[in-house]
Order: C-alpha cells, then sequence, then structure tokens
C-alpha cells in the first residue's frame, strides 16, 4: 500500500466513493447543496497541503513518506500544529470533494483516507523519524499532536 502515493490515494477513494454513489440504490439518495463549502474546503486543503510541501522544499528533506531517511525534521511553521499536515490536507480534500458533489456516500473518502494515513504511512514514518532523530523526534511528539 505505502508504494502509491498518499495523493494518489486521495483521489482513488474519491473515485470510488462517487461510482458508489451511482450505484442502483444509493443514487437516489438527495445531492446536497454545498459545493460553495466544498470549494472552500478543497481550497484551504491545498493551502496546508502545498505549505507543507514548500516547507519540505525549503529544508530539502523528502517529500515521499517511503523513502528511507530523511534529511531533516521539520517542526516549525504549519509542522507546529500538527505533525502530519499533509495527511490532514489530503483528508480535508475528500471532505471538500465530497462537499463539492453532494453526494452523501462520498463523505466515507475522508475516512478511507484517514485510515490509510493514520494506519499505513504514519506509523512507518514515524518509526523511520525515530530511529533518525530519537529523543529530538520524541520530544516532537510530546509537543505537536498527530493531527490536531
Amino acid at each position: 500500500m505505502r508504494n502509491v502515493p498518499p495523493p494518489l490515494w486521495a483521489l482513488i477513494f474519491l473515485a470510488a466513493t462517487y461510482g458508489a454513489s451511482l450505484l442502483s440504490g444509493l443514487n437516489t439518495l438527495p445531492i446536497w447543496p454545498t459545493r460553495p463549502f466544498g470549494l472552500i474546503v478543497i481550497v484551504v486543503a491545498l493551502a496546508i497541503l502545498f505549505g507543507a510541501m514548500f516547507q519540505f522544499r525549503l529544508a530539502n528533506t523528502q517529500l515521499m513518506p517511503n523513502s528511507p531517511t530523511n534529511n531533516t525534521l521539520v517542526s516549525g511553521g504549519i509542522f507546529g500544529l500538527t505533525r502530519n499536515p499533509m495527511y490532514l490536507a489530503m483528508t480535508l480534500f475528500c471532505v471538500g470533494g465530497a462537499l463539492w458533489f453532494g453526494r452523501p456516500v462520498m463523505l466515507l473518502a475522508p475516512v478511507l483516507m484517514f485510515s490509510v494515513a493514520n494506519w499505513v504511512f504514519i506509523p512507518f514514518e514515524e518509526a523511520k523519524m525515530r530511529r533518525q532523530f530519537g529523543d529530538t523526534f520524541d520530544a516532537y511528539c510530546k509537543r505537536v499532536r498527530r493531527w490536531i
């Protein structure tokens, strides 16, 4: 699972839940008029995502979560509010997508994205960071929550 980049997981979950919303029985659910809210959530999610990516680039560290090592422990900026702003952003992006399309079934997409991030990617990354940065990473974990 970790070989598929997290943003692709978000798109897969959105596409799958959109497709599911078209299935017989589910296609009779009302479509919510939530497009403006969806757009706002998508914009916020993308701002968080690109801001966090920019911080990684400035720190000259790896973006891909399955990299064997990271050059730097990034703990300032948005990483001072949440240890996983990119996963938070992708989960919010899925919320925004569901609201954009107004399809209730699509609210499964953020649940699935959260699950994959929280139980597949994050444990691997935390173990890697703990091996590399030891007590510094542990202190960071005590200071900053995993999500929000």
